[in-house]
């Protein structure tokens, strides 16, 4: 499972000044470690760099998927009280 979220869905707003997140779920790939990582990575303009960035990952280790669902649904919502409210998953209406 993996999306992106954003404060806005307009594909004309301009890039500087904007932000991201990315949520995801994946297999653990370490196999003395096994079940599922809960993954959220930022994103947002520099100016100095003239383009998005991306700052480093957070990792969330758990045993189950039940529990990588239910770590991942809050980091969902402490991200859309921020106004990260908007999912490239969800259908445009």
């Amino acid at each position: 499972m993996q999306e992106v979220l954003s404060r806005t869905v307009d594909p004309k707003a301009p890039l500087q000044g904007q932000e991201f997140y990315e949520l995801r779920i994946d297999d653990s790939d370490d196999v003395w470690r096994p079940g599922f990582v809960v993954s959220e990575a930022h994103a947002q303009w520099s100016e100095i760099d003239q383009k998005i960035v991306w700052d480093e990952t957070e990792h969330e280790r758990c045993s189950t998927y039940a529990h990588a669902k239910e770590r991942y649904a809050a980091r969902r919502q402490v991200l859309a009280e921020k106004g990260f409210i908007y999912s490239d998953m969800d259908p445009l209406v």
